[in-house]
């Protein structure tokens, strides 16, 4: 029995396959690796900024994840908007969204395929840097056994954020060709994540950023650390508003005329 592709699923791969070779002299590489470096270095000040000063308290792995709980809003929504931008821009420049156009290629589906690319390395990044936070741990001299589930309930949903605010990212640099609009939405992004670690609960529902205050498994109370359990639920209910939001988007770019 012989399976045939559809066409559109062909076109779908053979989209993402030519952005993964535009993108050989983008130097994605070189941001995600940034953004896997930031969020350890960030992990690491973190840690330091809130290792307890008495002489023979020991440290806990609330330590690192409580670091990683801040590093990840703090290196993420600026670096993140930075590799959709330049994933984007090279469309804007040489009129490539008329010359996909014509090869038949919908700048929906050229917005999909894009996504598709750079989440590679956003996951990649992300993960890289929750397991060098993890890798602190171990080599601070933390003795208990890390908390393994509550590390990867973290990083699963730092993912599923990241790739949340990829998409809106991708959205916004499609829209506008002077992508200052899209950093200057990454430093907005920014400040929202961090602000809203001190925001209501549903405050921090209402941007994709606010729900890195959402994920945080650890957190300071005065001198001691304690751990949190994740919104797994208001990360379940993101995953799929943005899964929603983005199809529907670039549906609408799609009926669009060129």
């Amino acid at each position: 029995m012989t399976t045939t592709l559809s066409p559109s699923t062909t076109s779908g791969t053979s989209s993402v396959r030519n952005e993964f070779a535009k993108y050989r002299h983008l130097r994605l590489g070189v941001v995600s690796a940034a953004l896997a470096l930031g969020i350890i270095a960030l992990t690491m000040v973190g840690m330091l900024g809130g290792a307890p000063q008495g002489e023979g308290e020991p440290l806990t792995w609330g330590l690192p994840i409580a670091g990683l709980s801040l590093a990840l809003p703090l290196a993420s929504p600026l670096l993140i908007a930075v590799i959709a931008s330049r994933a984007v821009e090279i469309e804007h420049q040489g009129n490539g969204w008329l010359l996909a156009r014509t090869s038949g290629v919908t700048p929906g589906r050229l917005c999909r395929a894009k996504f598709w690319c750079t989440a590679v390395h956003v996951v990649v990044a992300t993960s890289l840097g929750s397991i060098g936070a993890l890798a602190l741990g171990v080599l601070g001299g933390i003795s208990d056994t890390p908390p393994a589930g509550l590390w990867l309930g973290q990083t699963v949903s730092a993912l599923v954020v990241a790739l949340a605010v990829l998409a809106l990212q991708v959205l916004v640099s499609a829209r506008f060709d002077n992508q200052l609009v899209a950093l200057g939405n990454g430093i907005v992004g920014t400040v929202v994540a961090l602000c809203s670690f001190g925001l209501p609960v549903w405050a921090a529902h209402l941007t994709p950023w606010g729900y890195w205050s959402l994920i945080a498994s650890a957190d300071y109370q005065g001198d001691a650390v304690v751990t949190l359990t994740p919104s797994y639920g208001s990360v379940a209910v993101l995953a799929v508003l943005a899964s929603v939001v983005f199809t529907l988007a670039t549906r609408r770019l799609d009926r669009q005329e060129g």
